[in-house]
């Protein structure tokens, strides 16, 4: 089972599954809990879905680890070993899905020895399945996808997110960022409620870039596999190789694309996620002069 396609085959039927709860409940009035802010939401479904995604996983293979959003947010710490690790966003867009708008997706994961085998992003109100395995390409629902390969800026969509973030330093930079990136310019700026289906439009081709600062690696490690399968590329928002933990990513149709975005966006001070959360972030670390 070296090229884990088995474990693959069960993540996509499990998030088949798991989707039936979100549906379920997708209509109906949630009780919502706040997490860092006002923007950063959960609700009973997010913690339900969590718990049958990882009861399923570890029935079946249980030396295997998780970081699942839900667990991180009740204290879990979010290590990545080498061991292999399934991580898992049970619900990526619980604000979407909070208010019905229909962007709701299941976002997994696989990771061994650090390095991502496979990602499936299931966006459940659309029943579309993204998925991917490296080295074997990208697809959604069986059909191979192909990044638009677009090297031109001034021509691409660009997808971004205002996030959770909510201090005065973070909605600035975050607010200015998309001044910028309209002065380059750009066709547009557009935003669907959550990362993972956002990052795949760029594997479909339907967008040309993606970028965000202060998500976490639940919202794109599955995303970042599909967009890099699919013949796009994969970065920091400095321009550095990508590194899931940072809370920083541009995904884009080309290098040449990429790399323009990566001279205009600035980041603010956020801590990584496998950072000790008791340690400060405040200050300008990490963000590019003005």
């Amino acid at each position: 089972m070296s090229d884990w396609t088995d474990c693959l085959d069960f993540g996509i039927s499990i998030a088949k599954q798991a989707s039936e709860t979100v549906l379920e409940a997708f209509l109906l009035q949630k009780e919502v809990q706040l997490k860092s802010s006002p923007a950063d939401l959960v609700t009973e479904t997010d913690q339900r879905v969590e718990r049958i995604l990882i009861s399923a996983i570890r029935a079946r293979f249980p030396l295997h680890r998780f970081i699942g959003e839900e667990s991180v947010a009740a204290g879990e710490p979010c290590v990545l070993t080498d061991e292999p690790t399934w991580i898992i966003d049970p619900i990526d867009g619980t604000v979407n899905f909070v208010h019905r708008f229909p962007f709701v997706a299941i976002s997994i994961a696989f990771t061994v020895n650090k390095q991502t085998e496979f990602g499936i992003v299931y966006s459940c109100v659309e029943d579309k399945l993204f998925h991917a395995q490296r080295g074997r390409g990208a697809f959604l629902n069986g059909e191979k996808l192909q990044a638009s390969g677009q090297e031109d800026v001034s021509k691409c969509v660009v997808v971004t997110e205002i996030g959770a973030e909510r201090d005065d330093l973070a909605l600035s930079t975050m607010t200015s960022n998309i001044l910028r990136l309209l002065q380059l310019p750009v066709h547009g700026v557009r935003a669907l409620g959550t990362a993972a289906v956002d990052m795949c439009q760029v594997a479909t081709g339907g967008a040309d870039a993606y970028y965000h600062i202060g998500m976490h690696c639940w919202d794109i490690a599955a995303s970042a596999i599909i967009v890099q399968e699919a013949g796009g590329v994969v970065m920091d928002t400095d321009g550095s190789d990508f590194d899931m933990m940072s809370r920083r990513v541009i995904a884009a149709s080309s290098t040449s694309v990429a790399n323009s975005i990566a001279q205009v966006v600035q980041a603010f001070p956020c801590r990584r996620d496998d950072e000790d959360p008791t340690r400060c972030v405040c200050g300008a670390a990490g963000v590019k002069g003005v």
